[in-house]
């Protein structure tokens, strides 16, 4: 095992290749952490009070997710790339282990999320797609800026994120589903789909109701995630893989409310698409010919400075750049313009011999790289085009043109800080076959961490064998829990044991609340609806809680009552309502878990009746509740 770990991470490091997929994993993973802030934002009362509005025990939260945010943007647009994902790693792990989040509004999304920010802290997500991309070719001597390469990484970057990040989660993931009754029988998708609490907004029974279709999903789900960690890297099976994973995940967002987690796992599948594939669909989207020249001065070093950040934006390559000094004679649509008032200003030239100069021409760039033609739309209204007209003639007018010799002092070029610079390429330069070995050491610690947590609760947990009988079992037992403590903080390792029976066995009730309003109507609280669905926003974390903790199998009244407290907490005054002359009814009603395959079970259960089993009261800020004592009976 060892000597094939080391030949693996050899072959694959010495193999450079573009780094494109890993800047856009940089790019997914940013936005999708950046949606979550604004989610938590938005939920703060409810997931960091302990009486949401009433009694705010963290006030620094919003200031903390803001900074948060702040560093989510710089991993969306790779500025300062090092420092800003070893903050976003920090912020994930202190908000998921002292806050709430975990205890009571976790889904298996934040230990995902721990994960991909882990493997980012050591990946060049700043090559591609990113504004330390920029700064770099800004920092670098120049003459022009087509003499700029694109920046590669190892290969290694693409496999060992993907083989550990995903394939070891599918493979422990598969695990546990064996020792589910309802995924034994093909019906691991289609049950929670069948769940009211689960759904989303999107009806998709007209693919439920097909039992051979939901067998063929479910055992297609079983063997992809056993067998993905062995065959995904094979360029034979690659595609199979992609394409069945992109399936698998986006049908998680569409069809479930649990969208985040799909998102965390869709960001993966950027680094199994080829790198080759990349470069092909680039010039699939890119303009065969360019539909627009623009002509600047190559002696002035502000020129080159803005030629070249320009050309950085023009992902699609629909600008070409020229220098006015060696090319301009050769357009006779320029022949009336003297060399002298060409250099005074970028002129442009599109398909149509139309030539634009001054903002204008900037105008024509931004429409013709197409994602940034809403500025070039911006800058067209006439009050804003007079005021840019402005302010661009007073620094073009006030431009000193530079012409560059052996006295030109040059920039100081950029230094690549980036632990992935320091150790996949400097010392793995000097000391080749040590990196291997520590890094073959690495992967084999990672891999011991998971079959950690697979073998203690993917198999001893689920064949019910009692550790507690012999002291030195014991022991281990003991050792083995402190461990995954240790590697779903850090790393993100943990059991994923997600929707199995133990969930779903004896799942017959779920609970909504209402309220009468002023008028004296009642109406349900916008978070279950009379249907018994989740609405939007209470998805993701906040379904989590409901679903997860608040209502189970068992219902625990004193957590039942912890989060009833809490909902109408923050959707009361978030409606508006006043607490203390508002009255809650709790809704309870009957539906079905099965796990076997039942015509139409999702609008079965849309269809059962509710019954009023209690009220809730709020009076100056404390809440009184009249429900059974047992719920689990009703």
């Amino acid at each position: 095992m060892y000597n094939f770990i080391t030949s693996k991470i050899s072959s694959l490091h010495s193999q450079q290749t573009t780094a494109t997929g890993i800047g856009l994993f940089r790019f997914f993973y940013g936005l999708v952490t950046f949606q979550e802030i604004i989610f938590l934002l938005y939920f703060n009362h409810l997931i960091f009070d302990p009486i949401p509005y009433m009694d705010v025990e963290f006030s620094m939260i919003p200031f903390f997710l803001s900074i948060w945010l702040l560093i989510a943007c710089f991993i969306v647009i790779g500025y300062h790339y090092q420092f800003a994902v070893i903050c976003n790693y920090i912020f994930w792990i202190i908000f998921v282990n002292f806050t709430p989040m975990q205890r009571d509004f976790d889904g298996g999304f934040d230990a995902l999320m721990i994960s991909a920010g882990f493997f980012l802290l050591f990946m060049p997500g700043d090559r591609a797609f990113s504004i330390d991309n920029l700064r770099y070719k800004l920092s670098t001597p120049f003459s022009h800026y087509r003499f700029f390469n694109t920046r590669t990484a190892s290969e290694l970057a693409y496999y060992l994120p993907v083989a550990i990040g995903l394939g070891f989660l599918y493979f422990d993931s598969a695990i546990h589903k064996l020792f589910a009754e309802h995924w034994r029988n093909g019906l691991g998708s289609w049950l929670p789909l069948t769940q009211p609490y689960y759904v989303s907004a999107i009806d998709m029974s007209y693919l439920l109701n097909n039992e051979f279709l939901q067998n063929a999903i479910g055992y297609t789900v079983l063997i992809f995630q056993f067998s993905f960690i062995f065959l995904f890297a094979d360029r034979r099976f690659r595609l199979i893989y992609l394409l069945i994973g992109l399936s698998l995940h986006l049908g998680i967002i569409f069809s479930l409310n649990v969208y985040p987690y799909g998102l965390g796992m869709l960001i993966f599948y950027t680094l199994i698409i080829p790198p080759e594939w990349w470069g092909a669909m680039g010039r699939l989207f890119k303009a065969k010919t360019p539909s627009l020249i623009v002509f600047y001065d190559q002696q002035c070093p502000l020129c080159n400075r803005t030629v070249l950040i320009l050309n950085h934006f023009d992902i699609f390559s629909c600008i070409d750049f020229k220098s006015a000094q060696e090319h301009a004679v050769n357009y006779p649509a320029l022949e009336s313009i003297s060399q002298e008032v060409l250099l005074t200003d970028l002129y442009a030239l599109d398909k149509n011999n139309r030539i634009y100069s001054g903002l204008n021409t900037y105008i024509q760039i931004f429409l013709k790289m197409r994602y940034l033609a809403p500025i070039g739309l911006i800058l067209s209204v006439p009050g804003i085009y007079k005021w840019a007209s402005k302010k661009y003639r007073s620094i073009a007018d006030s431009r000193i043109r530079l012409k560059c010799s052996s006295e030109c002092p040059m920039p100081e070029k950029l230094q690549d800080n980036t632990l992935y610079h320091h150790f996949f390429e400097c010392i793995a330069t000097r000391k080749p076959k040590l990196f291997v070995r520590k890094l073959a050491k690495i992967t084999i610690a990672l891999l011991l961490l998971q079959l950690n947590s697979s073998i203690h609760y993917g198999i001893i947990y689920r064949l019910h064998i009692n550790t507690r009988q012999n002291p030195v079992i014991a022991a281990i037992s003991q050792a083995s829990n402190s461990l995954i403590q240790i590697s779903q903080v850090f790393v993100g390792i943990t059991p994923h044991a997600l929707y199995l029976h133990d969930h779903f066995a004896g799942y017959d009730h779920i609970i909504a609340i209402t309220y009468i309003d002023p008028t004296g109507i009642e109406r349900w609280l916008p978070f279950v609806n009379e249907q018994g669905r989740l609405l939007a926003p209470n998805w993701g974390r906040v379904q989590s809680m409901w679903a997860n903790i608040a209502v189970t199998p068992n219902i625990d009244n004193q957590r039942l009552q912890k989060f009833i407290m809490k909902v109408t907490a923050f959707w009361g005054i978030k409606t508006g309502l006043n607490l203390d002359e508002t009255e809650f009814y709790i809704k309870l009603k009957k539906i079905s878990s099965t796990t076997y395959w039942v015509y139409d079970q999702l609008h079965n259960n849309f269809k059962a009746d509710w019954q009023t089993i209690g009220t809730v009261k709020w009076t100056h800020k404390i809440v009184s509740f009249d429900l059974p004592e047992n719920i689990n009976k009703l």
